[in-house]
């Protein structure tokens, strides 16, 4: 028998004193820990009533910015210490507050089991799996608020709502589907995913990381404060004048913006940071995933764009609190100023949610066509083209704003010369499928909706970049079902495809293939059936965020509505499937269901906290589906991973 000389650590020896406790700091203490989400609801209900109070205290004493018993300075200072009691509630605010009095910061603490998706919690594939919570959360309010708009526009005489409330509800769909839009990507399959993909352990800044998400969540908090104080007339652009002229709901609506804008800003930085600096050994650019590089020309746009759109709306703040006067004209501002720089920024907002859908279906799509993408360099300079030619096409907005007229011509010839690096990720997406063994499985399909509704989306988008139909059909439904073509049905396609693709690795769970069709069809189906005849109705001359309507566009407008109400339930499928799946009847997924060469799917599931023992070395690209022996993708220190190819992998 071997004695070991060890003392066990839970026996205390007699007449020996024990070892007095180290003092723990105070950051670290389980106190200080105990930050959560229900902390971070009543700081920030806290936060808000004292901020509420200051504003009131300031506006006593300059009688004359208090506007018609408005008071927007208690309105501004009331949601803007609502969302640092909820950074504070939350702990995100922990490590920074304890460098500046010269505490030791906290140490990390690995929280195990549900309560960590409810934390401040520095892991990326936390944080990816939070973000996808919180943007179907954003989706889920949004599309309420759009079936009340199909629902008021089944007859234009007979108002569900009153033409101010219908406006309202307008606005807040815009703006709460347009802020869920910008992350609904880079925010839960971004974070989750590239680390993964370039083989890193973590991200550049895993603080900023999780930062970025609960002021995400902030974020949407603040606009939807929007609805309590009586909504906003502006529709989701918020164009001045109006916005000086609108109600408290305006407050939300500028400072929604500027919250969410700190959160795409310090996203792009930490993702671009990541992907420049953190990549595995060996993965040269021409290595890098499609997807990865979508996200790269992503926190290109969000870190240069968004920085506009927070100027933008703290000028409006400003407006609305202290009186200054950058978008009023009769005291020296001009409305105009308020145009530029939204869609200085709104324009790259396009492509900041078209990008990643297409690295999605880029990286989907050779899988399951088992073949390399075709035309891969081609593929990743059409994205950094778009995201240099995205920001000189702002001004086709503005073709009806009366702005110099000269300068049409200029901006319709940048707006149309964009389609040319759309197009070639277009026409690598098809000569992928060229002649593919494709196995039609639900990612795919997804994939391929994407590229048939975006198709319709870009051709409409070339006649809209014309002056004289731009002219014709500017504020109308055409324009609107352009701008759902290009982005629900390419954005949230290509989400609902990487979602059924990734999920079996996030979660270790299969999802229900047989549920997962009936989505996918009734979503597809009911989508163009709800938003192609919205070209029609446009062309016919029915105005957008109006409640009326002519009279002989009723049918067309109730065909809509119906199909709408169906589309609205295929979501309901999807979180059925999501619940059967997940919960009820989980199905354990393989390590590799779908075969994939991605180095993603070579690490364990569940993930490792640090993802890879240690550092890869890559070795090849993860397209080499077409050879019957790929290469290795990479070295993990054990064994060289490859795919076993299995008889699809052969050439067709």
């Amino acid at each position: 028998m071997t004695i070991s000389a060890e003392r066990p650590t839970d026996t205390v020896v007699p007449h020996e004193t024990p070892p007095t406790p180290p003092r723990i700091p105070w950051a670290q203490r389980p106190g200080w820990m105990s930050q959560h989400l229900g902390t971070a609801i009543v700081v920030g209900f806290i936060g808000y009533v004292f901020g509420h109070w200051l504003g009131n205290y300031i506006a006593s004493g300059y009688p004359y910015i208090v506007n018609s018993g408005q008071n927007s300075i208690a309105d501004t200072l009331a949601l803007a210490f609502m969302v640092v009691g909820w950074l504070l509630g939350v702990g995100a605010l922990n490590y920074p507050l304890a460098k500046l009095i010269g505490r030791e910061a906290p140490a990390e603490v690995e929280v195990k089991g549900w309560s960590k998706y409810f934390r401040y919690n520095t892991d990326h594939k936390v944080v990816g799996l939070q973000y996808v919570v919180g943007v179907i959360l954003f989706l889920f309010t949004g599309g309420l608020l759009a079936m009340a708009i199909r629902t008021e526009l089944l007859n234009p005489t007979t108002h569900v709502f009153g033409p101010g409330t219908y406006i309202e509800i307008v606005s807040e769909h815009g703006t709460i589907m347009m802020m869920m839009a910008t992350s609904i990507v880079v925010g839960p399959l971004g974070n989750y995913l590239v680390p993964l993909m370039i083989g890193s352990r973590r991200m550049a800044f895993p603080r900023i990381e999780a930062f970025s998400f609960w002021i995400f969540m902030a974020g949407y908090a603040v606009i939807f404060s929007a609805l309590p104080y009586g909504g906003f007339t502006t529709g989701w652009t918020g164009y001045a004048p109006l916005q000086t002229q609108n109600g408290p709901g305006m407050v939300s609506y500028l400072l929604g913006f500027a919250v969410v804008g700190l959160g795409m800003m310090a996203a792009g930085f930490n993702i671009a940071a990541t992907i420049i600096n953190y990549r595995a050994p060996g993965m040269t650019w021409s290595r890098v995933p499609i997807f990865v590089w979508s996200i790269l020309a992503t926190a290109a746009l969000l870190t240069l764009a968004t920085p506009v759109l927070f100027s933008a709306g703290l000028f409006g703040l400003l407006d609305k609190t202290v009186q200054t006067a950058f978008y009023v004209g009769e005291h020296g501002g001009s409305s105009y100023l308020w145009e530029n720089l939204f869609w200085f920024f709104g324009h790259p907002e396009v492509y900041i949610m078209a990008l990643p859908g297409f690295g999605i279906v880029g990286e989907i799509m050779p899988v399951f066509c088992r073949k390399p993408v075709f035309a891969y360099k081609v593929s990743a300079a059409g994205m950094i083209g778009v995201a240099l030619l995205s920001f000189f096409v702002w001004q086709h907005h503005l073709f009806q704003s009366g702005i110099n007229p000269d300068m049409r011509p200029l901006f319709m010839l940048t707006t149309e010369l964009i389609s040319i690096p759309t197009g070639f990720i277009f026409l690598v997406g098809m000569g992928t499928m060229y002649r593919a063994k494709i196995r039609f499985e639900i990612p795919m399909l997804f994939a391929m909706a994407l590229f048939f509704n975006f198709l319709i989306g870009g051709i409409t988008g070339v006649f809209l970049s014309d002056v004289p139909v731009n002219v014709t059909v500017h504020g109308g439904f055409f324009v609107l079902s352009h701008f759902h073509y290009t982005i629900m049905g390419g954005l949230l396609f290509a989400f609902m495809a990487g979602l059924y693709y990734w999920l079996p690795k996030m979660t270790g769970r299969m999802m229900n293939k047989k549920i997962g069709l009936w989505h996918f069809w009734t979503m597809f189906i009911f989508f163009n059936l709800t938003f192609f005849p919205m070209f029609i109705i446009g062309l016919l001359g029915q105005p957008r965020r109006v409640f009326t309507y002519a009279k002989n566009l009723q049918g067309l407008n109730d065909f809509s509505s119906i199909s709408a109400f169906l589309l609205g339930f295929s979501f309901l499928i999807f979180a059925a499937n999501m619940v059967w799946s997940l919960w009820i009847s989980p199905q354990k997924a393989p390590a590799n269901p779908w075969e994939s060469l991605g180095l993603e799917w070579q690490t364990a599931t569940p993930i490792p906290l640090h993802n890879f023992d240690r550092i890869p070395v890559i070795l090849a690209d993860p397209y080499h589906y077409s050879e019957e022996n790929p290469p290795a993708v990479a070295d993990l220190g054990e064994d060289l991973v490859v795919t076993a190819a299995s008889s699809d992998s052969n050439p067709s």
